[in-house]
Parts: C-alpha cells; structure tokens; sequence
C-alpha cells in the first residue's frame, strides 16, 4: 500500500464511487490499454452524465460513440445494462446486468459500492498466484498497478517490487502468453471498416462487405431492411 501511494496511477475513475462512472470505465477497459480509455471515458461522462442519460440515448448514437474502441459489442451492452439499471435501479447481484461478468460485477461493487470483495482480473490474478498470498479487498488498486507496471506477464521487474522479498517466483520468466491473431488483414478489421463505414451512413448492401453485414447484423450492431444497411434505432 505504501508502494502505490507513491507509484500508483492517476485513472479519473478512481476518484469517484458513482456505479455508472465506474461501469463505464470498467467495461470500456475490457480488452482497451488504459491510456486510450481515459480521454474516451471523459468525452463519454460528458455527452451521457448519468446512467438515465445513456438510457434514453439511442443505440445507433451510442455505437457510433464507441467507434475506436473495438468490439463494439461492449457498446450495446452496455446500453442495455443502463436502460436496465435506469428502469429497476442497481441489482443486489451485478452479473444480472447484460455484458456484466464476475470480474465487472466485482469491481462495482467494491469500488462503487463498498462491499468486502476482491475484484480480480488478470494483474490481480497475476499477483496473487507468483506470491501465493491471499490478498484484502482494501489492496486491489494496488494489486492492479502493481501487474500492470512491475509483475509483468513475461519478465517481471521484481528488483522494484515491494513483495520481492518474501516472493517464491522471484527471478522467473515466463512463456508468452498466446495471442490473438494480428487485427491487419483480419475478419476483425473487415467488421470494423464496415461498421465504420454503416455509423457515416446508411448504406446499400452491394456497397458493402456481405459477409462482415451479416455478421454485425447478427449482434445487432446493424439493420438491414431491403438492400438498406443502417445503425439500430
């Protein structure tokens, strides 16, 4: 804890326990690096404040807000767990809202909400299985930073981490980690050109890419009416 008082990052979200401004941000980073989630995080408190606010939003203005981010299914989930939230308040269990896991459930609830519960993605699970300690909610900012810039996944800096000491896995490297194939030339950037191109203007199917219509179509991220593609109302 002493450690990131002093090395912690500075994230907007972290200094607010609104559960709408915190579900933002939390899902915005799903699969996002930090540093481009913060100023979209920003321009999207600013055009939808509360939770209402984005519930009344229609679905196309909200994918075309999400443009850049990637999987854009995020961004009708996320619409949908607002118009939910805004119709029957907060859930006693988070995982009921769309688009809402375990993980994302578990950080609103303890960054929002309070409750005893220790969030854990992939920089806490790091953490806690190269220690083997079982660490406190109270150290879950901590845990995170502590991943994300210090116990990286393939070659820790343990000569600057603050639990070195007492670390059975200090001094190991690690295997990477598999990745996704690369977005260039791939079915993902077909997909994201194409919904690009729908969020400018509805568009005729001839114009477009068939197969990646199809597909945004069947998560609802466009309509296709005749030989009309176009965002959802």
């Amino acid at each position: 804890m002493t450690w990131f008082r002093r090395n912690g990052r500075d994230l907007p979200w972290r200094k607010t326990t609104d559960p709408y401004s915190i579900l933002v941000s939390e899902v915005m980073a799903q699969q996002t690096q930090v540093d481009r989630v913060v100023p979209r995080w920003e321009r999207w408190l600013e055009r939808w404040p509360t939770v209402e606010a984005l519930a009344a939003a229609s679905a196309a203005d909200v994918i075309r807000e999400w443009q850049g981010l990637g999987y854009n299914r995020r961004a009708l989930a996320l619409h949908r767990a607002a118009q939910q939230v805004a119709a029957h308040g907060w859930p006693d269990d988070l995982t009921e809202l769309p688009g809402v896991g375990r993980y994302t459930a578990d950080a609103v609830a303890c960054f929002a909400f309070g409750r005893d519960v220790l969030p854990v993605d992939v920089n806490v699970r790091r953490v806690s299985e190269r220690t083997g300690h079982a660490f406190s909610p109270a150290a879950v900012q901590a845990l995170m930073d502590l991943g994300a810039t210090v116990c990286l996944a393939r070659v820790p800096r343990c000569g600057v981490c603050p639990l070195a000491d007492a670390c059975p896995s200090r001094g190991r490297r690690y295997e990477p980690l598999r990745k996704q194939g690369p977005f260039e030339g791939s079915f993902r950037q077909r997909r994201a050109a194409t919904l690009r191109l729908v969020a400018e203007a509805a568009r005729p199917v001839a114009e477009l890419d068939a197969e990646a219509v199809g597909s945004l179509a069947r998560d609802g991220l466009v309509h296709v009416a005749g030989e009309t593609v176009s965002l959802p109302a």
